[in-house]
């Protein structure tokens, strides 16, 4: 059995495992981010935590095949350099080498959600499909495509770039700087900022009592959890938010047309009262609905796992 040691790179933690080549994650390490501004050091921490993790894990360095890495951001190739990663300051960055050095293995990049989408495909939601979208939703939206086992990462790997389709012509300005993208109507950033503004438009709401009259209390559950014991304006907002959600994948759906629909991040935890009007909705609203039957959305089954399982297959 050959092994593999992966790192899922985030802007406040870093997951890494040692994963096997049937995509068995079979010892997991998270550590927070220690400096996200300054890449060297965080590179310096990259290469201990793998070190350390090999260790932990009754392993020796030569066990192991090579190095995969989920970067939130963009490659220009699996051997770098990685070009743009805003969250952690990345910007033309020479990772591989440096981390060659350090740790002594092959190293190998990725963008994180793509990971994420290969871990889902290989090893999660979408083993028994041939094809799969993954959509993640989190502080923004992610995605990547995978077709007949591989991933379509579009020119320069800047594909799969689901956050920042044009949902909204004129609407809230998005991190990218351009307004009314994907990922300010259907991330749970999102979700968190509509709650807020309904709330405040709407004193009499249960979200008040839900977050202790201080709305810097609201997560990504509130306005459901409120929803579910009948209060109108959580409704109101799980609503539009669905409708937001169905009107972004049901525009990638018709793009790629894949098997399935993999939803990952938090709010993919709310379950049946997201994914079943999710669903729904988006049936109504592919192409040709009537004659061609909508892919499911369905919830992934590796949690925070998944880019870690998925960059560590990079090499397999």
């Amino acid at each position: 059995m050959k092994y593999s040691a992966a790192i899922d790179l985030g802007g406040t933690n870093i997951g890494i495992g040692i994963v096997s080549e049937e995509g068995e994650l079979v010892f997991k390490y998270s550590v927070p981010v220690e400096d996200n501004k300054n890449p060297e050091a965080l590179l310096e921490q990259m290469a201990k935590g793998t070190l350390d993790t090999i260790a932990a894990a009754g392993m020796e360095v030569s066990d192991i095949a090579f190095v995969g890495i989920g970067i939130p951001g963009v490659c220009r190739s699996n051997k770098g350099p990685v070009i743009l990663a805003p969250n952690i300051n990345w910007h033309n960055v020479d990772a591989v080498p440096f981390l060659e050095e350090r740790i002594g293995l092959p190293v190998l990049l990725g963008n994180d959600a793509d990971c994420a989408a290969m871990g889902e495909y290989y090893a999660g939601a979408g083993k028994q499909y041939q094809s799969l979208i993954m959509i993640t939703l989190g502080t923004g939206v992610g995605g990547g495509v995978v077709i007949d086992g591989k991933l379509f990462p579009g020119c320069n790997g800047f594909g799969g770039e689901f956050g920042h389709i044009p949902l909204v012509h004129g609407g809230v300005k998005c991190g990218c700087g351009k307004h009314g993208c994907f990922e300010v109507y259907g991330s749970a950033n999102a979700l968190k900022r509509e709650t807020r503004e309904m709330a405040e438009q709407h004193p009499e709401s249960l979200i008040w009592e839900m977050c202790e009259g201080n709305l810097d209390n609201i997560g990504g559950r509130t306005a459901f959890d409120a929803a579910d014991q009948g209060d109108e304006t959580g409704k109101a907002i799980v609503e539009q938010y669905i409708s937001y959600l169905a009107d972004g994948i049901s525009g990638i759906v018709n793009i790629f047309r894949p098997e399935v629909v993999v939803l990952g991040g938090g709010v993919s935890n709310q379950g049946a009262s997201l994914l079943d009007p999710l669903n729904e909705k988006v049936a109504k609203l592919c192409y040709a609905n009537e004659t061609i039957e909508a892919p499911k959305v369905v919830k992934a089954t590796l949690g925070n796992s998944a880019g870690i399982i998925g960059a560590g297959l990079l090499g397999f």
